[in-house]
């Protein structure tokens, strides 16, 4: 049996690291055929003479040269590209069988609906892409065959409560779990002074900058809240959320019948990437099993949406229906991005977010220029936005 060719898309960063230690861990099994990242040319070099692809991607074209040379330097005889185009075209075509689409935020979304189009089997960690197009993104899985396998570990976990990943008749309710972030039970007047290194400290996970003040605002759990209802069908008022600060059970699933299931592991995304890649059977991904006598204990809450405005924003967008999660994610990109450059506070986030969700009401998402249109108009306004909230 052939190794099961696999397209890293966004290779330099925590999940891309992952997949590629799972890949590792089964050669005969798996093959990174295709690299790609986004401007870390010294990173993705350092990849390929590790794991000798066919292709290494840079999103940046300005850096084709450094990549190429680089790639040269190291005695490789991995291809260089650079830009989304071909990018689409490596994903789209025969260079791998199947797409990890890690890409952080909007940048993902042509990557991810190229894969799914080509009928990939998409282990799909780029959230944004449904919540920007979720209609697009499965419709064209649908119509190519695609196998969508999610990789956040909450959704991964639905799947792997449900009857061959699907969802049935008899399920009542999905529960997505949430750690709470670094700031879990701290009111409004404690967040004012948060700084960026705070913000990206989180308690449970290791991951880049932008999904940990993601995790902190509490915008990660709204924006997986749009993820659970493209990947599964249900609507909003049967997604729930619970903070569970041990991060051990990922997610639950209720039944009609009163049972409820639950999927537990360490916090580690190999778990996830794992079943993605071996779906329906499962492989080794080097994650311990988890020792509930050691850990001790599981606590439960509900999540403070006063204070962490930008779950109840996400879920309000969902309602809203059509663009208005597009505008949502397209503003808490561009808040998130000032914050980190610490050009406003902490709670500007939610506030910019919710002036873009009423100065851009929804209109219909028919087409991916539509989301593509929404998303920058979205920003438009959050950047005209942050000179109101600049810090002093």
């Amino acid at each position: 049996m052939k190794p099961q060719r696999v397209a890293v898309l966004g290779a330099t960063g925590s999940i891309g690291g992952s997949a590629l230690d799972v890949i590792a861990r089964h050669p005969q099994r798996l093959s990174a055929s295709v690299l790609a990242a986004g401007r870390n040319v010294d990173a993705l070099v350092a990849l390929c003479v590790q794991h000798r692809p066919a292709h290494a991607v840079i999103a940046d074209s300005a850096a084709y040269a450094a990549l190429r040379d680089g790639l040269r330097s190291a005695g490789l005889s991995t291809r260089a590209h650079a830009g989304d185009e071909a990018l689409c075209a490596l994903v789209a075509g025969d260079a791998c069988d199947s797409v990890v689409a890690a890409i952080v935020g909007a940048a993902g979304l042509d990557s991810t609906l190229a894969a799914a189009r080509a009928g990939k089997r998409l282990l799909l960690a780029n959230k944004e892409s449904l919540v920007m197009a979720g209609d697009l993104v499965m419709a064209a899985a649908r119509e190519a065959g695609a196998c969508i396998l999610p990789v956040d570990s909450e959704h991964n976990a639905l799947f792997q409560c449900l009857p061959d990943g699907r969802l049935g008749a008899a399920v009542e309710r999905l529960v997505l779990t949430a750690s709470g972030g670094p700031f879990r039970g701290r009111d409004r007047a404690a967040l004012a002074a948060i700084t960026p290194a705070q913000a990206v400290a989180h308690p449970k996970w290791s991951m880049g900058p932008k999904i940990s003040v993601d995790s902190a605002t509490l915008m990660n759990k709204g924006l997986e809240v749009i993820e659970a209802h493209h990947l599964f069908g249900l609507g909003n008022d049967r997604i729930g959320v619970v903070v569970h600060p041990q991060s051990l059970v990922h997610a639950l699933v209720e039944y009609t019948d009163g049972s409820t299931l639950a999927q537990l592991g360490l916090p580690d995304m190999r778990t996830a990437l794992a079943v993605g890649f071996a779906w329906p059977e499962r492989i080794a991904s080097g994650v311990p099993p988890l020792d509930l006598i050691a850990h001790g204990r599981l606590d439960f809450e509900a999540p403070d949406m006063d204070t962490f405005a930008c779950l109840r924003l996400a879920r309000e967008a969902l309602d809203a229906g059509g663009s208005a999660p597009a505008v949502l994610n397209a503003a808490n990109e561009v808040a998130v991005s000032a914050f980190l450059q610490g050009r406003i506070a902490f709670l500007s986030i939610p506030a910019i977010v919710e002036s873009a969700l009423a100065a851009l009401p929804p209109v219909e998402i028919a087409s991916l220029e539509a989301a593509r249109e929404a998303d920058a108009q979205a920003r438009h306004h959050a950047t005209r936005s942050l000179s109101r909230h600049a810090r002093a």
